[in-house]
């Protein structure tokens, strides 16, 4: 990709060639020289293409065990077109395990008992990364480059290298979806996943009516509720959310900011956002509507695998959700009526009625995905990466098998019309036969998605293109805490009471009890050292400002 070949001025060129040692012990490979990974890609650029390690090692198939940290991921490996012809390209099968459970508890009993399958993929802000590293458990993938795959450092990103590489100057971690600045400045077609949602025949049968006040929230929610009591024989769901975690719920804090702009800094400091009186003041709008019956106690309750099946059946009125994780029962909805799809429409404002800041995907991206140290090929793991960043890897993940799935049409790679059409109608089975368009996500990238990914159709281009204005980059503010450090466990103890209180605010008989539990809530995190946490934040996020050459 365009961006992992900027060769940056004054960066030494030089590379050192290995004959019959070291970076696959092969005569032609060469590792790039330099100090830190960065340095080694910007190198790598200069040269000529590598050879890659998955190609001397193709015809020697190993499995790899890949644990994919979402209870919801089902994906099945060997089936699918593009899972067959990575495996034919790289001589690595792979057999995918995910939690049935509670995703924290799964990873921490792996982590204790320090026997973790070959690949780990998980949230990046999750705390599990950090520790992984810390415990001297994962590989550091430039270690592995070196000694088995110097073609890592002609596909690996560059931006996404320098921002995970840690200060003992090794990168453990790969991010998947990472976008950069550059990408910010380059593209204006970069979405937020972060949307307002409402079920478009209701919304439109009570009259589209604004709903960025709580006033104008909470009369359309009632309107939807009397006209609509019943969504085929069963009860309409007025207002939906994320799922409730340990920590909170995307839908009712970090969403509900991003949609309130509410800043992630003031004065110069880094803020807690969870006390903003904006935040508060919507957070009693919906303990109102609770009150009266209007916050159904399957919010509370249904995990992903439920409220999946709810959103198809469209018994949803309205929800703060993230666009792509109903992207299939979305289309199947509009398979069987066009106007009982989820549309994305203004939502809750601040008291200012100011624009919306959603965040896009941002340097850190979704996932991290790990090599441990259990695993018995760290060389075939390192080869299967590097294979997945190419351009080669990236097209397969986005377009699938050329002759099988795409072809070039007037010079464009284009998916075939059966496939594409299946992509529309039925993504379970698309998933099952071809395993194209992200299907294998683990390692996409944001910019892939750009370039490869079939042009969106109705009804997902609406809510893609709808987040367009509200663009907003906060690479700079997700910074995460050291794994081991005070400040961490302090906020993990304040997050998860978070999680705790964030339904008993919600379902709070009364506003004054609203405020008892949330004074509470404050002392609590003063007494466990908030000021400190913010002011060990300030100093993360200057010195990511630094690194992102924001200051």
């Amino acid at each position: 990709m365009e961006r992992k070949n900027v060769i940056l001025a004054g960066v030494c060129m030089s590379v050192l060639s290995f004959a019959l040692t070291g970076c696959g012990n092969t005569q032609e490979a060469m590792v790039p020289e330099g100090n830190s990974p960065t340095e080694k890609i910007v190198a790598a650029a200069a040269m000529e293409k590598m050879t890659p390690g998955y190609v001397k090692d193709a015809g020697d198939e190993v499995t790899l065990d890949w644990y994919i940290n979402f209870s919801w991921f089902n994906t099945s490996w060997g089936e699918s077109v593009v899972s067959k012809a990575i495996t034919e390209k790289t001589g690595v099968n792979v057999r995918f395990t995910a939690p049935t459970g509670n995703e924290a508890e799964k990873l921490n009993a792996m982590i204790i008992s320090e026997n973790l399958p070959d690949l780990i993929t998980l949230d990046y802000h999750e705390y599990q990364s950090g520790e992984l590293i810390d415990k001297d458990l994962v590989w550091a993938m430039d270690e592995l480059a070196d000694k088995y795959d110097c073609y890592w450092y002609q596909t690996a990103d560059q931006d996404a290298v320098n921002w995970y590489t840690r200060e003992d100057g090794h990168i453990y971690g790969y991010p998947n979806y990472s976008c950069s600045k550059q990408d910010y400045d380059t593209y204006d077609n970069i979405a937020s996943n972060q949307t307002f949602l409402v079920r478009k025949d209701i919304y439109e049968a009570i009259g589209s009516p604004d709903m960025t006040t709580p006033e104008g929230f909470e009369a359309a929610v009632k309107a939807a509720v009397e006209k609509y009591p019943l969504i085929n024989g069963e009860p309409l769901i007025p207002i939906g959310a994320c799922e409730f975690t340990e920590t909170g719920n995307n839908s009712f804090d970090s969403y509900l900011c991003n949609f309130l702009a509410i800043p992630y800094e003031k004065n110069g400091k880094y803020y807690d956002r969870y006390s903003d009186p904006e935040l508060i003041r919507w957070l009693k709008e919906f303990r109102k509507l609770g009150e009266e019956g209007y916050l159904a106690s399957d919010i509370f309750t249904d995990k992903r695998t439920l409220m999946e099946e709810k959103i198809a059946k469209g018994r949803y009125f309205c929800m703060l959700f993230q666009r792509t994780d109903l992207s299939t029962q979305e289309l199947y909805l509009y398979s069987q009526n066009p106007d009982s799809v989820y549309i994305a429409v203004d939502g809750p404002k601040n008291s200012e009625g100011g624009d919306y800041e959603l965040p896009g995907n941002d340097i850190n991206g979704w996932t991290l995905t790990f090599i441990s140290k259990s695993c018995e090929h760290p060389d075939r793991a390192i080869e299967l990466i590097s294979y997945l960043l190419s351009e080669e890897g990236q097209e397969m993940i986005w377009l699938g098998v050329e002759g099988e799935t795409w072809d070039y049409v007037d010079g464009v790679m284009t998916m075939h019309e059966d496939v594409y059409q299946l992509m529309g109608e039925n993504r379970v089975e698309f998933d099952r036969i071809y395993g194209a368009d992200a299907t294998y996500w683990m390692l996409m990238d944001n910019i892939g998605e750009i370039k490869y990914k079939p042009p969106l159709a109705e009804p997902l281009l609406q809510m893609k293109e709808w987040t367009y204005p509200y663009l907003y980059n906060a690479s700079a503010y997700n910074v995460t805490l050291p794994t081991d450090s005070t400040e961490a466990k302090m906020e993990l103890e304040i997050k998860r009471q978070w999680g705790k209180i964030l339904p008993e605010l919600l379902l709070a008989p009364s506003e004054e009890e609203f405020d008892q539990i949330f004074s509470e809530y404050m002392q609590y995190k003063k007494v466990k050292g908030m000021d400190q946490i913010l002011n060990q934040k300030t100093e993360l996020m200057n010195k990511a400002k630094e690194k992102l050459g924001e200051e």
